[in-house]
């Protein structure tokens, strides 16, 4: 190994691991998504069951398995905790960037760190890769997938195409068929804009659609078998309702991921932009041109690129329902896509970026350190006061002064990457450092799980009235029992704990006549009260 990808190697590891993995469990699991899924793979691994995967004991249809899976080899070896149900998200991270890596190696050499530690570093990739979710799982399965296409379509070599059907396979298991229907919108686009259409032909390769086959299908028919109403409730409600009907009340404006994406690129969204004009210029000067040759599939590859950016950003903009890690798959497009647009550029004499893209990337590169560090007072609502807000003010300009000043020199754009590198690991690190135990109390249900259980002096059942459902899944996680619900009527006739609202024992009261509602405590951080519930009447005779 040459001192190069020794090196390559080092950075790779180091921030892979400060990014993905470093701090997983510092907070609990946040959201309904988190515990929701971490609890599926529990009861599939309890189960031993690898089919169907259930929750609170009844079959849980809208997601495939590949994330259950993931999360069922990491409790066996780790154990079942949050972050083992963490894990398989950064493990695929980690292999997305890596995959990024040696792809550039192999046809774009010189741009290969640039490319893998660009994407590593998206805010988008840093989130979702310390998430218990598949989102991640998608989006890696998918983007090398998309790198495996691509090789092909350079080399036409059969083990790339071969990647491509499998990853597509992988991708169907992670989120359904999105993956292989976003693919082959992408290509297409690429082939129409390029006049290839028989591209899409020369890709119906059969034993990459055999390879595809023997990856979805052996799950797909034995869930289906086990449980008929799958079909409906996957295929009809989970992907086709959600996209068509908002089933969900997750209704968004059509331009919801214009910002969204700019925040999942941040810190490189300036650059990005920049980046994504080569590819539309080239290829409205060569529209004209006879044919494509393989002179130009630099080129190719940008507009290739380009397609894959924006494909999934309006296609789920049409959609009516949108949550910000649908489009996902599309962030390592956009570090791709950098990474093409600095290796044109850093093999010119004078590489100053324009002083417009200098201040504008300075100021996104920089302005999330003064949220990070007055996290635990935006979390909590309580007043930073003046000396905080100063304090972090002047880090964000010292910050931003330094990576502007060094983007002006005559060689700026050489230490672009390490000096955009530099506030994300801050950012990381500031959050983790001064945010986690203020999120961990305010944002996560595992607190309230422990004090319940300190509370009691025997395993009792629990409930919850009024709570929002991120509390519900993340008491069932966290306690591993099924949470009853009081507004679904599911109220236990047993003796069990009852998670309230602050000041609800009255109304508690009226909802069970003639049994007796005791106080046991409170806590403050997301104003819940606790109360013990004695059994009916007619269970205690």
């Amino acid at each position: 190994m040459s001192n190069r990808s020794r090196t390559d190697a080092l950075l790779l590891a180091g921030f892979c691991a400060f990014l993905f993995f470093y701090g997983l469990a510092q907070f609990g699991l946040l959201g309904a998504d988190e515990p929701r899924y971490a609890q599926v793979a529990r009861e599939m691994f309890e189960r031993r069951d690898w089919i169907t995967p259930t929750l609170g004991g009844s079959p849980w249809l809208e997601k495939p398995p590949l994330y259950y899976w993931q999360a069922i080899l990491a409790y066996k070896v780790f154990g079942i905790t949050d972050w083992a149900a963490r894990l398989p998200s950064a493990l695929d991270a980690t292999l997305l960037v890596l995959a990024i890596y040696f792809f550039l190696r192999r046809f774009l050499s010189g741009a290969e760190l640039n490319g893998a530690l660009i994407v590593a570093s998206c805010a988008g990739i840093v989130g979702y890769a310390r998430a218990a979710s598949t989102d991640m799982p998608l989006a890696a399965t998918f983007g090398i997938g998309m790198l495996g296409w691509w090789a092909w379509r350079e080399g036409e070599k059969g083990i790339y195409l071969a990647i491509f059907f499998g990853m597509m396979g992988l991708g169907t298991l992670a989120k359904g068929p999105i993956a292989p229907f976003l693919a082959l919108l992408v290509i297409l686009l690429y082939a129409l804009l390029v006049r290839e259409l028989p591209l899409l032909w020369k890709m119906l390769w059969l034993p990459g659609l055999l390879l595809f086959c023997a990856a979805v299908l052996p799950w797909y028919l034995a869930v289906q078998i086990r449980n008929p109403e799958f079909f409906r409730e996957f295929i009809i409600e989970q992907n086709l309702g959600r996209y068509s009907r908002n089933l969900y009340h997750h209704i968004q404006p059509f331009w919801y991921y214009l910002p969204i994406t700019g925040l999942a690129l941040v810190p490189w969204t300036v650059f990005v932009v920049t980046a994504f004009v080569p590819p539309v210029r080239w290829w409205w000067r060569s529209r004209n041109s006879p044919k494509q040759t393989d002179k130009d599939l630099e080129d190719h590859f940008d507009l290739f690129v380009a397609c894959w950016l924006i494909v999934p950003v309006i296609f789920f903009s049409l959609s009516q329902s949108k949550l910000p890690g649908y489009i996902l798959p599309a962030i390592p497009a956009a570090g791709l896509l950098l990474a093409l647009y600095l290796h044109r550029h850093l093999g010119q004499s004078d590489t100053r970026p324009a002083a417009v893209l200098i201040i504008l990337h300075s100021l996104v590169a920089a302005a999330p350190i003064v949220p990070a560090l007055l996290i635990a007072y935006l979390i909590t609502h309580v007043h930073p006061g003046f000396r905080p807000v100063v304090t972090a003010l002047a880090i964000a300009l010292f910050l931003c002064a330094g990576i502007a000043s060094t983007l002006a020199r005559k060689n700026g754009l050489r230490m672009f990457r390490f000096v955009t590198l530099i506030p994300v690991v801050l950012l990381v690190g500031v959050v983790l450092k001064f945010g986690s135990v203020a999120i961990d109390a305010t944002l996560s249900a595992r607190p309230i799980a422990h004090e319940i259980a300190a509370m009691e002096t025997h395993r009792l059942l629990l409930a919850v009235y009024h709570v929002p459902r991120e509390m519900e899944y993340g008491l069932t996680f966290y306690r591993n029992q099924l949470t009853f619900n009081y507004d679904w009527g599911r109220v236990p006739q047993q003796e069990h704990l009852l998670v309230a609202p602050e000041n609800s024992q009255v109304d508690v009261a009226k909802l069970l006549p003639g049994r007796r509602v005791s106080f046991l405590g409170h806590y403050p951080q997301q104003h819940v009260d606790y109360y013990w519930i004695a059994a009916a009447k007619n269970l205690t005779h």
